[in-house]
């Protein structure tokens, strides 16, 4: 599923820029990505749409502004661990993310169906949501999001 979103992310601009349903999935079925994979991947991002009105129509005013300190239960805490929770506080911390966008990636990340997400999918859930409100992050941050660990040495989307 993370190969098809970084792969939406990297050939289309905007998520409008996409084609409709029927010929996007033509398009990943002809690049060779798996019927599975793409299904969950168009699932995924269908329900990351309606995430986000659902949080946006929340008072968005006052949860835009907030200044509050996020507290994360046990099954949330399970699944993104110690090293995705920092990141997501570092991203908040540099404006990067607001509070609305950050409780969609934790929504998100936890739609992902894995016991633990790792690192480098939380940030393509964090691209993937700034890219479907039409936001982009800087080139510092966008470094940032792409740094391999291993290295510290920008790397490939793929």
């Amino acid at each position: 599923m993370f190969d098809v979103l970084v792969y939406l992310y990297e050939t289309y601009y905007r998520p409008d820029a996409c084609p409709d349903s029927e010929a996007l999935v033509k398009k990943l079925s002809a690049v060779g990505f798996e019927e599975e994979e793409i299904s969950k991947a168009l699932g995924w991002l269908t329900d990351l749409a309606e995430a986000a009105n659902e949080f946006s129509s929340q008072d968005p005013q006052q949860a835009a502004a907030s200044s509050g300190f996020r507290i994360y239960v046990d099954q949330e805490f399970d699944v993104l661990g110690t090293a995705a929770v920092g990141f997501i506080q570092f991203l908040e911390s540099a404006k990067v993310l607001n509070p609305i966008q950050r409780e969609i990636v934790i929504e998100r990340a936890l739609a992902a169906s894995e016991s633990q997400i790792s690192l480098d999918k939380l940030k393509v859930i964090v691209l993937m949501v700034l890219w479907s409100q039409g936001k982009e992050p800087d080139g510092l941050m966008f470094d940032e999001l792409f740094l391999d660990e291993d290295d510290a040495e920008p790397r490939m989307l793929h």
